[in-house]
């Protein structure tokens, strides 16, 4: 049985900063809290004996640093296996904008369906089949391999990870589909058939 984790990066901005929607063209690093954030992550997992055999991070910083940093909490070495398919979404017209500036243009229905329901919002370059084919594509390149194995990505990019389950309106409504940053959900193949949604958005304690 493969155990399939999939985690967002931690924070790439900090006390004081104004927070803006980091997209695929938007490659910010880890600020202090982000890397702790990492370090949690890899405790967390550590404490629950699920250390990874393989490793997947896009090719943004952000997920890559916060990958490393789980891994040096468990005290093991991993190679990265960079796949672009994880980079976050493009924002198109709101990437790096500010929310407020994101909500005068779409308004808020359209933040609350994308949150809720995966909905791409007007003018965001994103192509919600391409997402959810390219996650049922690794989900089969790593099912079946009794293996346990942990993506980094993004939290627009997470949250079309649910359809390999089969039954993403079942998952939604379980659980909230947005990722917070440095959290992590649980998938497992049950007799490498289904996969199976055990957990979600966990946020492990700084």
């Amino acid at each position: 049985m493969t155990t399939l984790i999939i985690a967002r990066h931690g924070n790439t901005f900090g006390k004081g900063d104004t927070p803006t929607r980091v997209g695929a063209r938007t490659d910010l690093p880890l600020v202090e809290k982000g890397f702790m954030q990492g370090r949690a992550l890899g405790e967390a997992l550590k404490q629950q004996g699920l250390i990874p055999d393989e490793v997947y991070v896009s090719t943004l910083q952000r997920t890559q640093q916060t990958a490393k940093e789980a891994l040096s909490a468990m005290n093991i070495t991993r190679d990265l296996t960079v796949t672009p398919m994880l980079d976050e979404v493009d924002y198109g017209p709101d990437e790096n904008q500010t929310e407020e500036t994101v909500i005068k243009r779409i308004g808020k229905q359209a933040i609350q369906d994308w949150d809720e329901h995966a909905i791409v919002p007007d003018g965001w370059i994103v192509d919600p089949e391409a997402m959810i084919q390219g996650w049922l594509d690794f989900a089969t390149q790593v099912q079946g391999q009794d293996k346990t194995i942990l993506v980094v990505t993004s939290n627009g990019t997470a949250r079309f990870a649910p359809h390999i389950t089969g039954d993403f309106d079942a998952v939604k409504q379980r659980f909230t589909l947005k990722l917070s940053t440095g959290a992590y959900g649980i998938l497992k193949d049950d007799e490498a058939v289904t996969w199976r949604m055990v957990d979600w958005n966990v946020r492990p304690k700084i």
